[in-house]
């Protein structure tokens, strides 16, 4: 027969039993903490796959390419590049040489689009930028002489120009001789040409004056006779009027002093009347205005001596 079995014998603790039940806190605590940091470890039975070894061999390899890409600057970069594009897929480097045939720099632009004379509405917002970059170096030219090249005057062929900033505080082509090979100082004429020019295939005129030598002189003379600017003298009219009138007002004094008698002695009123009436009884004097040309020649006088 089967044996009795008393379960209330079996409790030791007065409560019921558990298998999972744990003799202390702190071993508890303990397998808590095993769970948590536990991992699960790879197994090394057996080799790992070719296509996993290859995209973390690739994966590795693309942070170390990454990391020297961003440390180079632009152009070592572009170096590299193209190095590699010719080590692995082959070439020239005359390939990739840039063409340079159709490369300008701003002296070639204004060149291209320079003009001697510029109206007021040219080089404005509607216009090219080379049109504009030409009219701004053409705006600060000072163009009250010009300075010439008479290399080929033999072949009645006359260059012109403006002068620029370091010319005028120079001299050149006003104190000095405006031809642009010459540094003669002394004798030097000035000269108004009809400077005849073809610009963008269009013939063109202006008149521009020129501050020459003698033998510069010669030479642009050599063909035709260019008019030569002379300082006109003065008139002399203003100066014979009034001489004569203080001649005229020293012979009034002197006959008054004649008919008057010598010591402090009053004149009758009547006196000062016919003195009044003798200046307004002579003719008006009539200032004359000075023309146009002579004030300009006044002021050149003025700016040449």
């Amino acid at each position: 027969m089967a044996e009795k079995v008393d379960f209330a014998e079996i409790q030791v603790a007065g409560d019921y039993g558990s298998e999972f039940e744990y003799d202390s806190e702190a071993d508890r605590r303990r397998h808590k903490d095993d769970n948590l940091l536990k991992k699960r470890k790879r197994s090394t039975d057996g080799k790992p796959k070719r296509r996993e070894a290859e995209t973390e061999y690739s994966r590795e390899e693309a942070k170390i390419q990454r990391y020297h890409i961003v440390s180079m600057d632009a152009f070592a970069r572009h170096k590299k590049f193209v190095n590699d594009y010719m080590l692995y897929y082959g070439g020239s480097k005359a390939d990739f040489k840039r063409d340079t045939s159709r490369d300008k720099t701003d002296m070639d632009v204004i060149r291209e689009n320079h003009q001697f004379l510029w109206d007021d509405d040219d080089g404005e917002s509607d216009d090219s930028w080379e049109r504009r970059l030409a009219k701004k170096y053409f705006d600060k030219l000072f163009k009250e002489y010009c300075i010439t090249d008479l290399s080929r005057y033999k072949e009645n062929k006359v260059a012109m120009r403006w002068r620029t900033e370091q010319e005028v505080v120079q001299g050149k082509g006003q104190f000095i001789c405006g031809s642009r090979k010459c540094p003669e100082k002394g004798g030097l004429r000035s000269w108004e040409v009809n400077f005849g020019y073809l610009e963008h295939g269009v013939k063109k005129n202006a008149l521009v004056k020129l501050r020459l030598c003698p033998d510069c002189s010669y030479k642009l003379n050599y063909h035709h006779k260019k008019k030569e600017v002379l300082h006109k003298k003065k008139k002399k009219t203003d100066k014979n009027t009034e001489e004569s009138d203080k001649t005229k007002r020293h012979k009034t004094d002197h006959d008054h002093s004649k008919d008057g008698c010598s010591g402090d002695v009053t004149e009758p009123p009547g006196g000062s009347k016919e003195t009044g009436q003798s200046i307004w009884s002579g003719p008006a004097k009539i200032a004359e205005d000075k023309s146009r040309e002579e004030e300009f020649d006044d002021y050149f006088n003025d700016m040449f001596l």
